[in-house]
């Protein structure tokens, strides 16, 4: 354990910001989770409106460091193609 006062410090921040982070992930691929669940439902309405939520989680993961913007692109773009192949009509 640290006997330094500032070394003590560095551990309650540590503990802080991956209790912070550790938040931050989870409701990230939560939210990815369920949009990938609506997806292989197929149900076209339901994975629209989780699509939103999900591109929102996306970009706040990026605000808060979690995921490297180009990342996050990635993601939305992948998650999108998906999306408009559900809802393209059946030829």
């Amino acid at each position: 354990m640290a006997n330094h006062v500032s070394a003590l410090k560095r551990v309650r921040q540590t503990e802080k910001r991956t209790a912070s982070n550790r938040s931050n992930t989870s409701q990230l691929r939560t939210s990815l989770r369920a949009l990938r669940e609506a997806l292989a439902k197929g149900d076209s309405a339901a994975a629209e409106s989780q699509y939103r939520l999900t591109v929102s989680a996306l970009d706040k993961g990026v605000r808060k460091g979690v995921l490297h913007d180009n990342t996050a692109s990635r993601y939305k773009s992948r998650l999108h193609t998906r999306l408009k192949a559900l809802s393209a009509p059946k030829a």
